[in-house]
């Protein structure tokens, strides 16, 4: 191979390497830099990998949590430590990716999922409005876009609006969170603030972006926010989950199950001790999930009388 070539070949190596490396390191400067901005830094750390920014937090964000909600999965959010990877090399794929689980994270380090609570959606649900399973319609949300999961943890199933009130950075060039493919979420409106088009969001709301390829955005309609991955993400399956709480003596809790037609009068109560408790009533009679934090770290006593478990009073000790 002629000598000249050969250092052609090398250069284009070396400077490619060294773009990859630049486009790392500022992928890496996008995400921490969206966390610092939006004034989340005290209570989200972020930790650049060789492939990922990880996003730490406790999922328990600071603004109001359950108020609004009728249709009660009587799941409480309970924190706990939560790893939010984001790809920071992402690549727009082909096919689409759903899961029954987060699809991303909020800056506050909040977990986001899609609109749904019925479980995975196929590709053909993503051509269709899944009305059975909006948790915005059926009244599953608070009025901040979030809920307690089946792992007692909060996460939003639409817009963050709590949050986005929160934000230092508070507007529609700000990113508001991440997917775990590594593209940004912004609000409703494109980041230099003109409308969306009607058609311009694909099936997983995101559209093309001139600075990272392409972004996610919420919306006021259905789906609301990301209801799938257009990235490729390699270890697709590995994404973190929350597992349900699990008793003391070993035995896990038993699923929530909404009570039929809805709770009334349903109230969280958070108190400087740490102890938390949700109060409703349904069909007339009092029911609560009262927790408080235990002597070991992780859990809680627990003191519950719910629809799901016919009205009788329930106490525990459960960890994460």
């Amino acid at each position: 191979m002629p000598r000249n070539l050969t250092m052609s070949i090398t250069a284009s190596m070396a400077i490619a390497a060294a773009s990859a490396a630049f486009a790392h390191d500022d992928h890496c400067a996008a995400v921490r830099g969206s966390v610092v901005d939006a004034g989340f830094d005290d209570s989200v750390t972020v930790t650049c990998t060789g492939s990922h920014a990880i996003l730490q937090s406790d999922t328990y964000p600071d603004h109001e949590k359950m108020t609004g909600i009728i249709g009660t999965n009587e799941q409480v959010p309970v924190p706990g430590d939560y790893a939010a990877p984001i790809l920071l090399s992402p690549e727009l794929g082909t096919t689409p990716l759903t899961r029954d689980a987060a699809l991303g994270v909020a800056v506050n380090g909040v977990p986001i999922f899609d609109y749904t609570g019925g479980g995975e959606m196929t590709h053909a649900d993503l051509a269709r409005h899944q009305a059975r399973h909006d948790t915005l319609q059926t009244h599953q949300l608070d009025v901040c876009g979030g809920h307690a999961g089946r792992g007692d943890d909060y996460h939003y199933h639409a817009k963050p609006t709590c949050m986005i009130d929160q934000m230092a950075n508070a507007g529609d060039s700000a990113i508001i969170g991440w997917a775990f493919d590594g593209f940004p979420i912004y609000g409703d409106n494109n980041p230099d603030g003109s409308v969306i088009a009607a058609g311009d969001l694909d099936v997983c709301n995101g559209q093309s972006d001139e600075a990272f390829g392409y972004r996610y955005h919420t919306s006021e309609e259905a789906p609301y926010i990301v209801q799938c991955l257009m990235g490729v993400v390699a270890e697709f399956d590995n994404l973190p989950r929350v597992s349900p709480l699990v008793a003391t003596d070993g035995s896990g809790a038993a699923p929530g199950r909404p009570p039929q037609g809805g709770v009334q009068n349903l109230v969280f109560t958070e108190n400087p001790d740490g102890s938390r408790s949700m109060a409703y009533t349904y069909e007339g009679e009092d029911h609560y999930i009262r927790y408080v934090p235990s002597d070991e770290p992780g859990c809680y006593d627990f003191t519950t009388r719910t629809v799901t478990n016919g009205g009788g009073v329930l106490v525990g000790e459960y960890c994460r």
